[in-house]
């Protein structure tokens, strides 16, 4: 007989934010940093974001979530947690694949900023023209 496991460990990322996600059966408790996930995104639309993928599955309050974010600012680490559970999700039920990938949660959302490039303002402005 095959035991299942009591955790589920998963990597998210957004642009240069990464989050290590441990997912564990239980009362639908979400830490991040070692703080609570309301204290760590104020914003209410990073909050709704993370529990997007839990909203999707009708997993809401099953799972506690902990998860370490590291790089980037409140909107992309917010993105790598949503990854990271949305990645433990289907480690915990093949069956979650599906609806999550449907809804754009499994895919990496790759966008980062360009780099400035020499002799521009920044990665496409350029500096003021002057005739004379």
């Amino acid at each position: 007989m095959i035991q299942q496991p009591t955790q589920w460990q998963a990597v998210g990322r957004r642009k240069t934010a990464v989050a290590r996600v441990y997912l564990r059966p239980g009362t639908g408790k979400i830490t991040v940093n070692n703080r609570a996930f309301e204290d760590f995104f104020p914003r209410a639309t990073g909050r709704m974001m993370i529990l997007q993928p839990f909203e999707l599955t009708e997993t809401l309050n099953q799972f506690d979530v902990v998860a370490t974010c590291a790089g980037g600012g409140q909107t992309g680490q917010a993105g790598a947690v949503r990854h990271g559970i949305a990645r433990a999700l289907i480690k915990s039920n093949e069956d979650f694949r599906s609806s999550l990938k449907k809804a754009g949660f499994v895919t990496r959302d790759a966008r980062v900023v360009e780099r400035k490039k020499y002799g521009r303002a920044g990665a496409r402005k350029r500096f003021q023209f002057s005739k004379r």
